[in-house]
């Protein structure tokens, strides 16, 4: 298996990667698509029949939100892998306990006094509040960016970053410090992260799981290769910071060549920072990608980043040494009003659900049953599980049929996530009904248009009418060296071409897919059933009167 095989398998493994599946997808109707005539469950036979699918299995159901009846079912009562279909359950949860308009508050605080000569006689403590969106996502407007193949999905000619600093938030931050009249700091800078524990991986992509999130604790690294073979390719890091330092050892091969670019010798020093060697191969005239270095110390990063921003605002300042093991609880009795020396608050929690469900986000979705556990619960122990609770309480006061649903994280990515579509199709009407109901739907992906699905059927009826999540799950099968599609799911909501207003729930399971190794061919395959699925959709959009004749 070639390295950028090996590349594609680890894109397309995580939990909703649709967004890195998009290379030529949705341009033009696929062959053999049945004509609107035909009524629904025509059409989704001759979809579901296709040679592709003749080992897989399809779960769907289509609720009517006008009369509360389930119109249209196939495996609905049977329990499928859902991907990031998950997310839908989660941000929802976030949505109805925390309230659309919560914000987070991120403060530094001063342990000791400021000095006449402006000297803090004591340390500056950063206290991370589990804000997802220290970066450059922030519009002036108060509104969160984001780009429809998100810059955690690495490796794609179409994966990019925000526009802007990623230190944006850091360096106002730092900012704010320099306006109370510090020049000097003679304690230690620390970030405080103990609201969760630190450490942990999300399930799709590998980031680290941390209290603090600076630029989606990645490090964007973009390549650009000569025009010509044999030439060196290009660097740019960003955000470039002490505490990661790269070598540029990737070169241009020759045109129309594989993609293969790894971080090779990952060292890390006893400061905390990083020496990493990038290292492969880009096809000559080819276009810039974007690879995520991602941090493995988000708390030292983070420090390290503040430390530097307090340095070019004319402060003495340093991060404390890793080995340093700060008291935080001790540290906590100095978090009082009157230390404050900085403080961000982040936009409406409506704005971060947005991000997190339109590019599937997979941090911000598995950091949220931590914040549900830290900030609902107020859980010291078991945080994740004291998040779960919360939302296994918040559905079944909803009176859905729990033993209908399983879930793991709260990006979609662990073995036990499975739900039925029916369960699915439930929650999402019970959701309709909800008063943040209009922040929910508007934070989904819409067809054609945006998101993870701004390539599905872009030029179907239904472009623009569908609003529903995505979700991607694949794994490698060594023993015939390609691809076993695990999961492919569609959730959401619709108003249909003749005024109905639809739940629905489609899941393609279990499809073995043709040997390639090429891995741009690899992810059209995975599109295909991306498509198939919002054929689907469309063809429920399109089909007038009840959809099961």
């Amino acid at each position: 298996m070639t390295t950028a095989f090996r590349q594609s398998v680890r894109r397309t493994a995580g939990v909703a990667l649709v967004a890195l599946l998009c290379l030529a997808a949705g341009r033009a109707p696929l062959a053999g698509r049945a004509p609107a005539r035909q009524t629904l469950a025509a059409r989704i036979d001759a979809i579901v029949n296709r040679p592709l699918y003749r080992h897989g299995a399809f779960g769907i159901a289509f609720l009517s939100l006008d009369t509360g009846t389930l119109i249209y079912a196939r495996n609905a009562d049977q329990l499928f892998t859902p991907a990031s279909t998950t997310k839908l359950l989660t941000e929802g949860t976030a949505l109805h306990l925390l309230g659309a308009d919560y914000r987070f508050h991120t403060r530094v605080y001063r342990t000791g006094p400021i000095a006449p000569d402006g000297t803090l006689r004591g340390d500056l403590v950063l206290v991370a509040s589990g804000d997802p969106d220290l970066s450059n996502r922030i519009r002036p407007d108060g509104t969160l960016a984001f780009e429809n193949e998100d810059h955690a999905y690495d490796g794609s000619p179409d994966t990019k970053a925000v526009p802007g600093d990623p230190l944006m938030v850091i360096r106002q931050l730092a900012a704010q410090v320099a306006a109370h009249g510090v020049k000097r700091i003679d304690g230690r800078v620390l970030v405080d992260a103990s609201l969760f524990p630190e450490g942990g991986r999300e399930l799709g992509t590998g980031t680290t799981l941390s209290p603090v999130v600076l630029n989606d604790n990645v490090i964007d690294v973009t390549l650009t290769p000569a025009a010509t073979a044999g030439q060196p390719a290009v660097m740019h890091v960003s955000p470039d910071t002490a505490y990661a330092q790269f070598t540029d050892a990737v070169t241009t091969g020759t045109a129309g060549s594989t993609v293969g670019v790894t971080f090779d010798h990952d060292v890390a020093h006893e400061d905390g920072s990083h020496s990493v060697m990038v290292s492969g191969s880009m096809p000559a005239g080819g276009p810039p990608i974007l690879f995520a270095y991602r941090v493995k110390a988000p708390s030292r990063f983070a420090a390290m980043a503040f430390a530097q921003a307090l340095q070019e605002r004319g402060i003495a300042a340093l991060a404390a040494p890793p080995d340093a093991k700060p008291d935080f609880a001790a540290l906590a009795a100095s978090y009082t009003p009157d230390a404050v020396v900085a403080e961000h608050v982040s936009p409406p929690l409506a704005e971060e659900v947005k991000v997190t469900l339109k590019v599937s986000q997979n941090l911000h979705a598995s950091l949220t049953p931590y914040l549900l556990g830290a900030l609902v619960a107020h859980a010291k122990k078991d945080i994740e599980q004291a998040g779960f609770d919360q939302e296994h309480a918040f559905l079944a006061q909803a009176g859905l049929d729990l033993t209908g649903a399983s879930q793991g994280d709260g990006a979609g990515g662990a073995l036990s996530a499975f739900f039925t579509p029916e369960f699915m199709v439930h929650y999402l009407a019970f959701m309709a009904k909800q008063p943040e109901f209009a922040v929910f739907e508007r934070a989904l992906p819409i067809l054609g248009r945006d998101g993870t699905l701004w390539d599905i059927e872009t030029g179907s009826p239904a472009a623009g009418h569908v609003h529903a999540k995505t979700g991607t799950f694949a794994a490698f099968n060594n023993l015939n060296r390609s691809l076993l599609l695990t999961a492919k799911g569609l959730a959401g909501y619709m108003t249909t071409a003749d005024g109905r207003h639809l739940a629905f729930a489609i899941y393609a399971n279990r499809v073995p897919l043709p040997r390639e190794d090429d891995p741009l061919k690899v992810e059209k395959q995975i599109d295909q059933v991306g498509q198939a699925l919002g054929e689907i959709a469309a063809a429920a959009y399109e089909t007038p009167g009840r959809l099961s004749h």
